[in-house]
């Protein structure tokens, strides 16, 4: 099982971090939504949970879930900016498709 994250990710996620002033690291995890049937989701951990799983990224601990690490695995976490957008970027290779808006995918 392998989870990838680019400097970008990890930079934004320790300064998220810093702000916040605790907590173990970041969840990734899915949630049934949208029009293609899954949605990331991403949250701060302050404890674990029983089946988590977690990976040390460049100093950044990011946490799944046992269900969604069978969507998440091979998965690379990205910052981008974009114009005046910025957001995570996630690149997938469980990913059969997405819907037209990028809020949603399927397997």
């Amino acid at each position: 099982m392998s989870v990838t994250m680019t400097s970008a990710a990890s930079e934004r996620v320790k300064s998220f971090m810093k702000n916040r002033g605790k907590g173990l690291g970041l969840r990734l995890g899915i949630k049934t939504t949208g029009c293609s049937g899954l949605a990331y989701v991403l949250e701060f951990v302050d404890d674990l949970n029983d089946g988590d799983q977690v990976f040390e990224i460049d100093g950044v601990k990011i946490i799944i879930d046992g269900k969604s690490l069978v969507y998440l695995n091979g998965i690379e976490l990205d910052f981008v900016k974009e114009g005046l957008n910025e957001g995570f970027k996630f690149t997938n290779p469980n990913a059969k498709g997405e819907c037209g808006c990028g809020e949603s995918f399927n397997v």
